[in-house]
């Protein structure tokens, strides 16, 4: 028998799925409040698998250009952000009653770019996203587009979905578009072209078969193609297919061969801790006991506040810190969760003790296992 690739879809643990424009408008016609309603209802179904889902949702300009009646998308900045305005809220509506017929709670998460480069705001990104998923809610995700500035003109909702993908170390990310996946020429002008079925992300080839963009979006093929190799760095697979076909997201988390599937190099794990071991810089120091480095190698475990005795240097929360043995040997790196400055004041503690010596607490860890390297 062979080896079917897409078998390995079925186990993905965390995914994330995103909806475009073209799809959420009908194309311009109005909110596809149908379409919202089938698609949650296949998401409850994966939920109901024990796997945790994160919606990127594009179609908020379009959805607010439907409401006023306008069918040109403005270019005038102020206007799109009101056109935003407008749409969030008729797609929060929507998405809100589409999922709670299912027993879901859904959560609005408005991101900028901003938000996942910051390292601070990356992490409380992040943590908020993580939280909510521990939560069983379904966290809809779209651009702040009411505020953005250049993020509105030149940032699309792919890489966007992609760099969520990142954020929650998703195993998959889908993105259900208007087309059946990527051809190897325009199937428009030839309609003899074929689908390509497998691929691997980032290969520079599958470039010259993508077309422009989209009316309503600002995306295409070739913006899915860069967001699946943006995925691909924190080891996400991407399949691109159509949000057409009937049951389509449980069908491809069954394995079945529907749309693009393009494969990261290396697995989800293996790619951010060499993100990480790849940080040429630390921006400081903590020195562990040796209880501490015997949980982080053998365990795998987060370094807690209470297994470390010295600080060094000055760090914000988000750095990379090195953590350094009784010798002085680094043993491991991550990105803390506390400033230099909290750090110094909660180690040696019990993390219950946190909140009492700062006044709030954002981690239990100083540095989670997720976000660590050890080398």
């Amino acid at each position: 028998m062979s080896h079917n690739p897409r078998n390995s879809l079925k186990n993905k643990r965390r995914i994330v799925v995103k909806i475009g424009s073209a799809l959420l408008t009908r194309d311009g016609q109005g909110l596809n409040s149908e379409g919202i309603h089938d698609w949650a209802a296949q998401l409850s179904q994966v939920c109901g698998r024990g796997m945790e889902v994160v919606l990127v949702s594009s179609g908020a300009v379009a959805a607010g250009m439907q409401r006023l009646g306008r069918r040109v998308r403005p270019h005038a900045l102020h206007e799109l952000q009101a056109m935003a305005a407008v749409g969030q809220m008729n797609l929060v509506q929507v998405y809100e009653s589409a999922f709670q017929r299912h027993g879901l709670h859904t959560a609005q998460v408005l991101l900028t770019h901003d938000d996942l480069t910051n390292r601070t705001r990356y992490l409380n990104s992040r943590t908020t996203l993580r939280t909510l998923l521990g939560f069983g809610v379904i966290p809809i995700v779209n651009e702040n587009d009411t505020v953005a500035t250049e993020e509105i003109r030149f940032g699309d909702n792919d890489t966007l979905a992609a760099l969520v993908a990142n954020l929650i170390e998703a195993d998959l990310l889908l993105i259900l578009t208007d087309q059946h996946g990527l051809y190897e020429r325009d199937p428009r002008q030839d309609p003899g072209a074929k689908l390509l079925v497998e691929g691997n992300a980032g290969d520079p080839q599958l470039l010259t078969m993508a077309g422009g963009s989209g009316a309503l979006g600002r995306g295409g093929m070739r913006s899915k193609l860069l967001a699946a190799e943006k995925a691909a760095r924190s080891g996400a697979s991407t399949v691109i297919a159509s949000g057409r076909e009937k049951n389509v997201i449980t069908r491809v988390l069954d394995g079945e061969t529907i749309g693009t599937h393009l494969h990261a190099a290396q697995g989800r794990v293996a790619a951010r801790k060499q993100w990480l071991a790849g940080q040429a810089r630390a921006a400081g120091k903590l020195k562990l006991d040796a209880g501490a480095v015997k949980v982080i190698r053998d365990s795998g475990k987060s370094l807690l506040p209470v297994g470390v005795k010295a600080v060094e240097g000055i760090f914000t929360r988000g750095e990379i810190v090195s953590c350094l043995d009784p010798e002085g040997h680094e043993v491991a790196r991550g990105l803390v969760n506390y400033s230099s400055e909290e750090a110094g004041r909660i180690i040696g503690k019990a993390s219950d003790k946190i909140e009492s010596i700062l006044g709030y607490v954002d981690e239990p860890e100083l540095i989670h296992r997720d976000n660590m390297v050890v080398l």
